[in-house]
């Protein structure tokens, strides 16, 4: 992505050891694209360790939750790196955008598809999974469409990109640890996948609101 106002405004561009990496990449000669694309291998294998975990002992949960964590953290730095290296770096394309959004996209659907076969707590689960992948990509979409249309570039939430990782990494670390504070083996990823499908319903339900109302000329 080449264009600074169309940028989600995220205070951790300014970290000290993102900027340096971001830094170490350009002058290795690797464009923003690649970046972006790599996300999807972090995403990945996220996923794999999610769908892995019904299968998995007390002690293997514990590795693969760590593991996923570790693809989350690295889908994460590849969402920052990338801009970092396009705009500051000099190195955009104008097929960024394209880079920028679609492997994204696809890691939305991988992490939260894979988090509803996470858990066996449910029937459901699955399908909650799917749901949540659904609406995540539907956020991004309404926000697209409408920048599209004219209206401004609106990142407002509750469930942005960065808020539902948050949520999944945050059902990674209490998963290993359901044992031991009696909770059903699980839970923690289902209440994760619900509170992200309300979230998105909000969040595309706000965005489009907004677009619409700017659009229309009304306050």
């Amino acid at each position: 992505m080449t264009d600074p106002a169309a940028r989600r405004p995220i205070a951790a561009r300014n970290w000290a050891f993102i900027r340096t990496a971001a830094r170490k990449l350009a002058a290795r000669g690797v464009t923003p694209n690649q970046i972006s694309l790599a996300s999807i291998a972090f995403s990945a294998v996220t996923a794999l360790c999610l769908c892995l975990l019904p299968l998995a002992s007390p002690v293997l949960t514990g590795f693969l939750c760590i593991f996923a964590l570790l693809g989350l953290a690295g889908r994460g730095i590849c969402n920052l790196c990338d801009g970092l290296v396009a705009v500051e770096g000099g190195r955009g394309t104008k097929s960024g955008e394209l880079f920028n959004d679609i492997p994204d996209r696809i890691a939305d659907a991988l992490i939260l598809a894979a988090a509803g076969y996470a858990t066996l707590i449910v029937p459901w689960a699955a399908a909650a999974g799917w749901c949540a992948a659904v609406l995540a990509v539907m956020t991004a979409y309404v926000r697209t469409l409408a920048r599209g249309l004219g209206a401004p570039v609106d990142f407002q939430g509750p469930m942005a990109k960065a808020r539902r990782m948050a949520i999944i990494a945050a059902a990674c670390a209490i998963t290993p640890f359901e044992p031991l504070l009696a909770l059903p083996s699980g839970l923690s990823f289902l209440v994760a996948l619900l509170v992200i499908i309300v979230g998105c319903v909000v969040t595309v339900w706000r965005r489009a609101r907004a677009a619409h109302q700017f659009l229309e000329g009304r306050p």
